[in-house]
């Protein structure tokens, strides 16, 4: 419907529970992962080692989540994650060894997989699909500050509690405010059967691929995805000693920490002045960001001001990605069967995370930090063209 406006209540609410979700799950691992590592007496790259495990554990699974998705609806999917996952972050807690601690790992990742953006991005889909793009791009402006705010909270947190500590009361936020705010999401929403005001329900919009195209479209967009999960992946997990490497010392730190407010910057920037910009795009905007970081920073550094370039185009990139893993789907396919596309989608994405890190630690190791940077920008333009040769695709017509 023209003018129909976007499910405030629900993006603000999921606004809340996103940052929890990705600030509890996910930020504050890296803050309590040497303490943990000590405290069952192995090195810290095992704790990383057992991370990725359970990453790829969860893009394993990913594709059957996102069919739940859709057969029982966002809102009640979301609703029994955040009990998984606080659940999950009590098994962690009360782990007796690491092999335990491994597992209720796993257990966690699957969890995350339920409350986070795929998931959200599918119950606001189920709520008004005509507006789903938009409300997409709202949320992850919101939920762009999960890092900002629990990197502190963590630290703040573990000056005084233990790391199993500090994962109880991650646990009761999980359960006690994610929760139920999902459960009344999914009350509102009805899974998508029909409108939060209780009409009904909200006709499904469609996507801009012929069926002829549907097969290489999806081959095309996620191999791009993945291409820029894998870039992604690998030059967050090493952004510090990365900078380092390459003769910016202690600014490395300063540097760094200019990536989470690019991202923000980026989402603000494309919500008030991209509204009409295509979600494909954008998707090719959000690649050639990526590269451009790597080609700025292989080539200037150890500048100090290509390696502030190089962190807020990455930035800018990084932030934009979050956007259009979201729109860009349901642009091309439309909002049937959305949650398992975002399903099949997130599996990829989680496969290349999960890789990425031990890659890219070869790869320096093996050949040094300018090369692999040269990898990284190899990768940055193949997901460049593989998403821009969606576009020459054939389009179903509008009349």
């Amino acid at each position: 419907m023209i003018g129909e406006r976007p499910p405030w209540n629900a993006i603000l609410a999921l606004g809340l529970t996103q940052n929890i979700g990705y600030g509890t799950l996910y930020y504050s691992f890296s803050i309590l992962a040497p303490d943990m590592a000590q405290g069952f007496g192995l090195s810290t790259e095992w704790i990383f080692g057992a991370l990725s495990l359970a990453l790829l554990a969860g893009g394993i699974a990913a594709p059957w989540l996102g069919r739940a998705l859709d057969m029982f609806g966002a809102g009640r999917v979301m609703t029994a994650g955040s009990g998984a996952a606080g659940s999950a972050l009590v098994l962690c807690a009360l782990a007796p060894g690491p092999g335990s601690f491994a597992g209720a790992l796993v257990l966690t990742e699957m969890a995350a997989n339920l409350v986070q953006y795929g998931a959200a991005f599918a119950l606001l889909v189920q709520i008004r699909p005509a507006v789903a793009s938009r409300s997409i791009t709202y949320l992850t402006l919101i939920a762009g500050f999960a890092s900002t705010m629990f990197w502190p909270i963590t630290t703040f947190l573990h000056r005084h509690l233990s790391w199993q500590d500090v994962y109880l009361v991650y646990a009761a936020a999980n359960i006690l405010v994610c929760l139920p705010v999902h459960f009344w999401l999914s009350r509102r929403a009805a899974d998508g059967r029909s409108a939060p005001g209780g009409g009904p329900a909200a006709a499904p919009t469609a996507g801009i691929l012929d069926a002829s195209s549907r097969s290489k479209g999806f081959a095309l967009m996620v191999l791009g995805f993945s291409l820029q999960a894998l870039v992604s992946s690998a030059i967050l997990v090493h952004m510090v000693p990365l900078l380092s490497g390459l003769g910016l010392g202690t600014i490395a730190v300063v540097v760094g920490s200019l990536f989470g407010p690019s991202q923000v910057a980026s989402r603000l920037i494309n919500m008030l002045l991209g509204r009409d910009l295509p979600p494909l795009r954008l998707a090719v905007i959000s690649a050639a960001f990526m590269t451009l970081s790597s080609a700025v920073l292989l080539i200037g550094a150890p500048s100090t001001v290509a390696a502030l370039v190089f962190a807020c185009l990455f930035g800018f990139g990084n932030g934009l990605f979050s956007i259009v893993s979201g729109t860009l789907p349901l642009a091309l396919f439309g909002s049937q069967g959305y949650g398992s596309l975002q399903g099949k989608v997130m599996a990829a994405r989680l496969i290349a995370s999960a890789a990425a890190p031990f890659a890219f630690a070869f790869a320096i190791a093996a050949l040094g930090i300018s090369f692999s940077l040269v990898g990284t920008i190899a990768g940055g333009l193949a997901a460049v063209v593989a998403l821009g040769s969606i576009g020459r695709l054939s389009l179903v017509e509008r009349t």
